[in-house]
């Protein structure tokens, strides 16, 4: 077996880049409809609550794609999954621009979903095997930089292109990116050495999965990601509403500069493990989660400057929650830690699902100022939840 790829290795760079890219391209493929949800209202005619099932269903998708995936590529290796899943999120997007009926928009993105898995699934695992272990955590760290920077970019240029030329031309440039980052991956990313294919019974996977859900501080902490989530998503999903209406009545371009703020979340991770390191994980987890829910209190405050100031708070206190969030379940699982992990992602995006399109209901009744004391209250509601039902186990201990 190959002790694997060092920083010193063109192959180390070939694989880093290549699953970045790949990485990169998913996230922004992700999260862009986001930014359309307004002119899909209005192009086929639809509710606000229709259109943002662009976003729930593909997180189904994902879901599914997550766990079906996560157990085939530990059979059958990493390499083919990432390249086919970058090809087949991309096709889509040609066909999409021809659809009439709203609801084949819906199906694509479910298909989509599906394929995303592709790469969410399986690029840390192959890193893990490929890379060796002294320089796996900068690999890591690298890898998951470009998970932000797709996610800001998608949001960002899929906005701006659609205002400026049509959703079409911008669903074009999406498909044109993709092929050109499976080309890439086609030719750079190196084919697996060290894969051990698992020997293991799906009966005895599922069983790994289900373990942890005995584990009560792994089932708090997976409640904690859905709740985060939800947080998070309601806020971004109903954002290009509120700002498209009165008082601000902001183009879709302008709108999709405040996307940027996502560049705070960039730094957030890196930033919560070294504040970890210094006044220990639990503390720094909680500061996180009570950032969020403060910057989610600041966009209730009717100007642009708490829009913006409010939204690089939350990006901030997301991400160093969720970072420390994730961190936490590795630390607790004491066996299956991937199978955990893969349980964490799988609440993180039910969280998703539900914060894009549950939340309708919500927006259509009482507009941005139900959503954000839904989405503040959300985070602490759980907090005291939790508080309380470990109260009587802490006694009984």
């Amino acid at each position: 077996m190959h002790e694997g790829y060092t920083m010193r290795d063109a192959k180390f760079w070939g694989m880093v880049i290549s699953l970045g890219l790949a990485s990169a391209y998913i996230f922004a493929v992700m999260y862009a409809f986001q930014p359309l949800l307004p002119i899909l209202t209005k192009q086929f005619g639809i509710s606000i609550s229709y259109a943002s099932t662009t976003m729930s269903i593909m997180t189904v998708g994902l879901i599914i794609g997550l766990l079906a995936i996560g157990f085939a590529s530990d059979r059958y290796g990493r390499e083919w999954f990432v390249k086919s899943a970058i090809l087949v999120v991309a096709v889509p997007f040609v066909i999409l621009p021809f659809v009439t009926d709203f609801a084949w928009v819906v199906v694509l993105r479910f298909v989509q979903g599906i394929a995303l898995a592709g790469v969410i699934a399986v690029g840390l695992a192959y890193l893990g095997e490929e890379i060796h272990p002294k320089f796996r955590s900068t690999a890591t760290a690298l890898y998951i930089s470009f998970n932000s920077i797709g996610g800001m970019l998608g949001r960002v240029l899929t906005g701006g292109l659609a205002e400026k030329h049509s959703w079409d031309f911008a669903l074009y440039v999406l498909a044109a990116t993709g092929i050109v980052i499976f080309i890439i991956v086609l030719i750079f990313l190196p084919k697996s050495r060290n894969f051990m294919p698992s020997e293991v019974s799906v009966a005895k996977d599922v069983k790994g999965f289900l373990v942890h859900l005995k584990n009560p501080k792994l089932v708090i902490i997976f409640g904690f990601g859905m709740v985060l989530q939800m947080t998070f998503t309601s806020v971004w999903t109903y954002l290009p509403f509120y700002l498209n209406a009165a008082p601000f009545n902001w183009s879709l371009h302008r709108i999709s500069f405040i996307y940027l703020t996502y560049g705070f979340g960039i730094v957030g991770a890196p930033l919560a493990g070294f504040l970890a390191s210094k006044m220990g994980l639990p503390i720094v987890r909680t500061m996180g989660v009570a950032t969020l829910v403060i910057g989610v209190i600041i966009t209730m405050l009717p100007s642009t400057t708490g829009i913006i100031v409010g939204m690089c708070v939350i990006c901030l206190g997301f991400f160093v929650a969720h970072s420390l969030m994730a961190s936490t379940v590795t630390m607790e699982a004491t066996h299956h830690k991937g199978s955990a992990s893969s349980l964490y992602l799988v609440s993180y995006y039910i969280g998703v699902a539900i914060g894009s399109s549950a939340f309708s209901t919500i927006w259509e009744s009482y507009h941005w100022q139900g959503i954000t004391l839904l989405a503040a209250s959300l985070p602490i509601v759980y907090s005291v939840l939790t508080l309380i039902t470990r109260k009587p186990h802490k006694k009984m201990t």
